[in-house]
């Protein structure tokens, strides 16, 4: 998987399913990757990282921790933007965390986040993040979008 800003200064490869890079078969004749933008809203400043998860398992939403197949991406938070490119179809579910301090962890209080957070389809926030299936959304190939509100508890 070939992972890249919108403003093209980062890229990178990624194995999809385990394989090493470079050893993916060739996609069928006709068929189109898949490429995600994710247009970032409300940050409220544009000071550390983002830290962009995308998964399609249910068992590692939102933090992807112990998914090898997961795309992760962390990039500093004066784009607004970002673009994943020559992912496969199907149902994935995206989680962002404003790291503002840059220690690459989401910071909390009293188990209340105390940075920036966001996920596909802007689910509402109960106790908790949400499940995958209230941020999930369906890849379809050739150009998918999604825009993350960030929110701020603290």
């Amino acid at each position: 998987m070939k992972i890249a800003l919108v403003a093209g200064l980062v890229t990178g490869s990624i194995p999809a399913g385990g394989a090493p890079a470079g050893t993916r078969p060739a996609p069928a004749a006709g068929t189109v990757p898949a490429e995600l933008t994710i247009e970032l809203e409300r940050l409220r400043n544009r000071k550390g990282m983002i830290h962009a998860c995308l998964t399609r398992s249910e068992a590692h939403f939102p933090d992807c921790a112990g998914d090898a197949d997961a795309v992760r991406l962390s990039v500093p938070a004066a784009k607004a933007a970002l673009r994943f490119q020559g992912l496969p179809r199907g149902t994935w579910a995206l989680s962002i965390v404003h790291d503002e301090n840059g220690n690459g962890k989401l910071d909390k209080f009293a188990a209340i986040p105390r940075e920036g957070f966001g996920f596909s389809g802007n689910p509402p926030i109960r106790f908790g993040p949400p499940r995958f299936d209230e941020a999930r959304f369906e890849m379809t190939p050739g150009p998918n979008r999604q825009q993350v509100r960030i929110r701020y508890l603290l």
